[in-house]
C-alpha cells in the first residue's frame, strides 16, 4: 500500500507512525494510512472483538482501555504489508462521518497569549488576567450536541447583542473562529474519583483539530457574570481523524515556567506540552500559524482540573485547549485578535478585506507534527467549515 509523500498537512502525515481513526458514512470505524483508508473489521484479527469496528462510532473501542488502545496498534503496524484487499480504499473516495458519539464538551482557556489579548481588547486599562487564571484552568461547558465534523456548514447562528438603539435579535455581525486542539476521553472516572494529573494518559484517547466558532456581538453581552452561552454553543467542528495520543509522544515538549506554582492536583512531570502546529486559513489564505507548545496549562492539568472536585467524565468527553495564539502578530488563532476586535482589516490573496466572517466564507485549521514531507511527521488534517446565512433580523420589543 502505497504512503503519500505531500506536505500539504491536509493530505500528508498519515504514515504508520500517526495511524490515525475515524468513521465512514457506512459506520465502521477506518484507520488512515498513507493514500488509503483500513477498514478494521476487515483487517483481521487485531486482537479485540470485531463488534467494536462496525458500531457507528469509536466509543465502543474507547472504552476498552489503553492496553486494547496499544494491542490493536502494533498488530495493526504488523499486518500493514499483508492486508486483505477488501480492507483497503482510497483515502479520497472514503467519505468520513463524526467519529466520536460525543458525550459531554468543556473547552479551556490555556493559552496565556490569548488570554491576555482578550482581557486587553475586552477590558482596556484593567489588568487583563483574570485573578483565578494563573492558579486554575479556566472553562466554559459547551454543547455536545452542537459538535459537528468538519465539511458541514455552519448556519450563521441570531442572538440578543447590543447596539446604539439598544439590545436587538438578530444574525450575529461578528462571527469569529477559534484555533483549538481538542481532546477524546477514551475512559471516564467515577462520581467522586478525580484523576490525577499524572494519570491522564490513561484516561485520554487521542487528540482532534477543533473550531469553536464564536458569534462575539451575542458573547459580549451575555458573557458577565456566567460566561460565554449562545455566543458559543451554536457550532463547534471538530476534525475526522482522531490522531491516538501515543503518536503524539514524540512531539512532548516543557512547557511554560508556572508562577505561582499550581496546587498539588495540577502539579505533573515535564515534558508537559505537546508541539503541534496549527494553520488559520480563510478562502485559501493562510491568517496565522501558530503552535501548541506554549501553553500553560497542559491537556493533563486540563482533565484533572476537570475531575478535581469529583466530577465524572464518559468515554466520548470531548474538552479543548482554548483558542491557541502565540506572541506575535500573525500567531493569534482567532480574528477576534488577528483584526484587534473589528478595528483593522484583514486583507486576502484575493484583494478581499475582512474583520469578521462573511456569508459564504469558508474557514479551516490544518494541524501537524514535525517538518511535513520528512519520514515521521504526524497530521491531523484539517477542520473545515463554510458559514452560510442565518434568519431574518427582527428587533427585541
Amino acid at each position: 500500500m502505497p504512503e503519500t509523500g505531500h506536505g500539504d498537512p491536509a493530505t500528508g502525515g498519515f504514515g504508520p507512525e500517526n495511524l490515525p481513526y475515524g468513521v465512514d458514512e457506512r459506520g465502521r470505524v477506518v484507520v488512515a494510512h498513507g493514500d488509503d483508508v483500513i477498514d478494521l473489521e476487515l483487517a483481521g484479527d487485531l486482537g479485540v472483538d470485531r463488534r467494536v469496528w462496525t458500531s457507528g462510532s469509536l466509543n465502543a473501542f474507547m472504552s476498552l482501555g489503553p492496553d486494547a488502545w496499544s494491542g490493536v496498534r502494533e498488530a495493526l503496524r504488523r499486518r500493514l504489508s499483508e492486508l486483505p484487499a477488501a480492507a483497503v480504499r482510497r483515502r479520497d473516495a472514503v467519505r468520513l462521518v463524526l467519529p466520536v458519539e460525543i458525550a459531554d464538551y468543556v473547552d479551556f482557556y490555556a493559552s496565556r497569549e490569548h488570554a491576555t489579548a482578550m482581557g486587553r481588547l475586552l477590558r482596556p486599562g484593567t489588568e487583563p488576567l483574570p485573578e483565578a487564571w494563573t492558579h486554575l484552568p479556566i472553562a466554559y461547558h459547551g454543547r455536545s450536541a452542537t459538535v459537528v465534523v468538519s465539511g458541514e456548514d455552519v448556519p450563521r447562528p441570531s442572538g440578543i447583542r447590543n447596539s446604539d438603539g439598544g439590545p436587538t435579535y438578530g444574525p450575529t455581525r461578528c462571527l469569529d473562529v477559534e484555533v483549538e486542539l481538542g481532546f477524546v476521553v477514551g475512559v471516564g472516572n467515577r462520581r467522586g474519583e478525580p484523576i490525577p494529573a499524572e494519570r491522564a494518559g490513561d484516561h485520554v484517547f487521542g487528540a482532534v483539530l477543533l473550531n469553536d466558532w464564536s458569534a462575539r456581538d451575542v458573547q459580549a453581552f451575555e458573557y458577565r457574570p456566567l460566561g460565554p452561552f449562545l455566543g458559543k454553543s451554536f457550532a463547534t467542528s471538530i476534525s475526522p481523524w482522531v490522531v491516538p495520543l501515543s503518536a503524539l509522544e514524540p512531539w512532548r515538549v516543557p512547557g511554560p515556567l508556572q508562577d505561582p506554582p499550581p496546587a498539588r492536583y495540577l502539579r505533573t512531570a515535564e515534558p508537559r506540552g505537546i508541539d503541534v502546529r496549527l494553520e488559520l486559513v480563510l478562502n485559501g489564505t493562510v491568517l496565522s500559524s501558530t503552535t501548541t507548545a506554549g501553553l500553560y496549562w497542559s491537556m493533563a492539568q486540563q482533565l484533572a482540573h476537570l475531575t478535581a472536585n469529583g466530577a465524572a467524565t464518559r468515554t466520548g468527553e470531548l474538552f479543548a485547549t482554548g483558542t491557541v495564539s502565540g506572541s506575535t502578530p500573525r500567531s493569534a488563532g482567532s480574528l477576534m485578535e488577528l483584526s484587534s476586535a473589528g478595528r483593522e482589516m484583514l486583507v486576502l490573496e484575493d484583494g478581499q478585506k475582512r474583520t469578521w466572517l462573511e456569508d459564504g466564507d469558508c474557514v479551516a485549521i490544518r494541524g501537524w507534527c514535525g517538518d511535513p514531507g520528512t519520514s515521521d511527521w504526524v497530521s491531523f488534517g484539517e477542520v473545515r467549515g463554510e458559514v452560510r446565512p442565518g434568519p431574518e433580523e427582527v428587533v427585541v420589543r
